[in-house]
């Protein structure tokens, strides 16, 4: 595999958004070797579904679009980003706050952390934010079938 592969992807902040984010970042990875039906693939489709999410409801509409960038290291370190142009950081909710949701940046950054990874959180040129993550790159080992006809 080539030292350095990127991907990049930008969508309208809409909540139909997130599901082609998730498979947008699903089949960059497949293409690059990863398999969609592993327990990687599970978390990254998760973790994606949060941070597209958060670009989407916590926008507050000041950010028409978000980007999604993926990119892969000397097989090494895969990075996955989405940045949005709304200059607010996410915060940590008080743990006894009872709502249904603001909880996604502490799932992420659980995910990432069970993985081996890291969360980051940066600013961007242009006053919005990226919010990435960076997970060792383990594809699992397939054996290699072969289809054999038998003639009749």
């Amino acid at each position: 595999m080539a030292d350095h592969l990127e991907a990049s992807v930008t969508l309208p902040s809409d909540p139909a958004s997130v599901s082609a984010a998730r498979a947008y970042v699903v089949g960059t990875l497949a293409e690059w070797g990863l398999p969609a039906d592993t327990e990687v693939s599970d978390t990254v489709r998760l973790i994606i579904s949060e941070l597209a999410t958060n670009a989407v409801q916590h926008t507050f509409g000041q950010s028409p679009t978000f980007t999604v960038d993926v990119a892969l290291d000397r097989d090494e370190h895969l990075r996955i980003g989405v940045t949005d142009s709304h200059p607010r950081f996410p915060r940590r909710l008080p743990a006894a706050v009872q709502q249904d949701n603001g909880r996604g940046l502490v799932i992420i950054r659980w995910l990432t952390a069970e993985c081996g990874g890291r969360l980051r959180i940066r600013p961007t040129r242009e006053g919005g934010k990226t919010i990435s993550i960076e997970l060792p790159w383990a594809v699992p080992v397939q054996p290699v079938t072969t289809a054999v006809q038998q003639e009749s």
